[in-house]
């Protein structure tokens, strides 16, 4: 017999496996046992729907819908004798074991390029007791089901270990989505451990203990878990005679986990959020010329006049006039304060924003992932993936938009010898609600919607070409896989930057209008308009179609400075918190 187990034992196990897959009281399994049996052994492929059909139909050979035990033990037999000479293929020095060299070196002998991570993470799941080699009991458990799936080559191993080997203890796909706001994804457990100390101040310590304890002791385990097995109300829990107050505790730890499972920890948010304020307080003079800039309308600039004329230098040079001049006007209006006026706005809406665009981004997630099929969000289709980003930032838009307009509106009214600070902000409040009550606060939001997705789009594909062509180029220097090119947060925060710029200037036109909409009415900007189509008609006869462009070179400016800063601040506020 294959790995040196005589027929006997074979047999005895093989039929352990037929018993613990719940089938000790039938003689045959249907799909839905099949399946219930591989979650009650927490088997990886307890939750690969689609590959668990394809093996379904290989070892039911006679197509009547059920396994019996002797379809189920010629598959074993099979299954087993292609694994065995796929092991012994890559074990080298054929000493029964695979270290991760041999592995490495089968996977390249065979064309399969797998990264270092790729491999580090297989290597792991296989090798269950941890003792940095793979015996042949090892990789015949992990990888029994494989020959119902596909061939039993190492294409088929990669293939397969995709599909199951990072399907983490809840059955969801174990993607660092939040890389940058780290991988231990706990922020709402502070809130669970104030439902725990109320449970605490209502029942006696010795019950909850005693629970807690009974959950752990009757947890059943196997050489596949890697936790405690998933429990949903599809599933009979007849295997698992527990008490109901341990099974209602078990339920509470698992919605714990789900609660739990994508949200950032609370460390690096917060880290997050001084970053965006610091960032912000650091170019607000650019974004307040910017808006200065959206904000003044007339004729056409001696800037425009002198490019028309064929003189680019001079254009250049007063083009840089222009913008002096600008700063000395609202320098005038109030010194450096005028320079800062609605930073605090911009400010406080950081943690809101990013709170609100990660909520609706997970929700849209989980609505495309039922629409698709699976009900596993980290399983999303590419276009899936962009409606829901583009989804999370149209909410986290809708929510923030009346901050948005009470700013530039408030930038917009700052005038010598005028109100500032707080009582500005105030009387431009009152000023927008006594005029159009809560709509005020929304107009132009249909043009941030609208920019939202064509944005979005032109963002992520050029920040993918870009980072694409890096990887390979730094892959050819250094004769490695793309995936084992080390990129620095820096690094990736200058691609952002750069992808940002390029698709801003895109849609900056949208951005113009919407800007002109919310300020009409103010000292700075006193037109108002009745449209969309009024606002751009009205900004074409004034200032031409180089008026939908006023204010983009402050926007750029501060491009570089703010993705820099907000690295540093970053990075040195992660470190305050004690974060990796």
């Amino acid at each position: 017999m294959a790995g040196g187990e005589s027929k006997a034992e074979c047999d005895q196990r093989v039929a352990r496996l037929w018993s613990r897959l719940g089938a000790k009281k039938k003689e045959h399994l249907d799909y839905n046992g099949l399946k219930k049996g591989l979650r009650k052994i927490d088997h990886p492929l307890k939750n690969a729907d689609t590959m668990l059909q394809a093996i379904f139909r290989s070892v039911d050979t006679n197509g009547d819908g059920i396994i019996e035990y002797s379809e189920f033990r010629a598959f074993v037999d099979r299954a087993e004798q292609e694994l065995w000479q796929l092991f012994k293929s890559i074990d080298r020095n054929q000493n029964g074991e695979i270290d991760k060299s041999e592995l490495k070196a089968a996977f390249s002998k065979s064309g399969v390029t797998v990264s270092n991570s790729k491999l580090d993470e297989f290597f792991a799941d296989v090798d269950t007791n941890q003792d940095g080699v793979i015996t042949y009991p090892e990789w015949r458990d992990f990888l029994l089901f494989l020959s119902g799936y596909s061939s039993s080559d190492l294409h088929a191993v990669l293939s397969y270990y995709s599909a199951t080997g990072n399907l983490n203890p809840e059955g969801d796909v174990h993607i660092n989505d939040l890389q940058g706001l780290g991988t231990d994804h706990s922020f709402l457990r502070h809130y669970i451990l104030a439902i725990r100390t109320f449970l605490h101040k209502f029942f006696p310590a010795h019950i909850l203990t005693a629970l807690l304890s009974s959950a752990h002791a009757e947890t059943p385990q196997s050489a596949f878990a890697r936790g405690p097995p998933v429990r949903d109300g599809e599933l009979e829990l007849e295997w698992l005679p527990i008490p109901r107050t341990v099974a209602m505790w078990m339920s509470f730890r698992y919605y714990e986990q789900k609660l739990t499972e994508n949200t950032p920890q609370l460390g690096y948010f917060i880290a997050g959020g001084i970053a965006g304020a610091v960032s912000r307080t650091a170019t607000a003079p650019l974004d307040r010329l910017k808006v200065y800039l959206i904000a003044k309308t007339g004729s056409p600039s001696p800037v425009v006049t002198a490019a028309k004329d064929g003189a680019p230098l001079k254009a250049a040079g007063r083009a840089s006039r222009s913008l002096m001049d600008a700063l000395n006007e609202l320098w005038k209006a109030g010194g450096i304060r005028s320079l800062f006026a609605g930073n605090g706005l911009n400010v406080v809406k950081v943690m809101p924003e990013s709170a609100i665009k990660f909520g609706a981004y997970e929700s849209a997630k989980r609505a495309f992932a039922r629409l698709e099929g699976h009900n596993d969000p980290k399983r999303l289709q590419p276009t899936s993936q962009f409606l829901s980003g583009g989804f999370g930032g149209m909410v986290a838009q809708c929510f923030v938009y009346p901050l948005d307009t009470l700013k530039f509106r408030m930038q917009c009214e700052v005038v010598e010898g005028g109100l500032k600070g707080n009582q500005l902000i105030a009387a431009t409040a009152r000023k927008v609600w006594n005029k159009n009550g809560i709509f005020g606060f929304f107009r132009g939001l249909p043009l941030g919607l609208i920019g939202m997705f064509p944005y979005a789009a032109i963002d992520l594909s050029t920040f993918e070409y870009l980072k694409r062509t890096l990887l390979a180029r730094k892959a050819r220097e250094h004769s490695c896989h793309e995936d084992d090119v080390p990129l620095s947060n820096f690094t990736t925060g200058a691609i952002g930057a750069i992808s940002g710029g390029v698709s801003a200037s895109v849609v900056y036109p949208l951005n113009v209008l919407r800007t002109r909409m919310q300020a009409q009415g103010t000292v700075l900007h006193p037109t108002t308009y009745n449209s969309v189509m009024d606002v751009a008609r009205k900004t074409v006869q004034s200032e031409g179609i180089r008026g939908f462009y006023k204010g983009l070179t402050p926007n750029l400016l501060k491009v570089a400075p703010a993705v820099s800063i907000s690295y540093v601040v970053y990075e040195n506020s992660k470190r305050m918190l004690g974060l990796r």
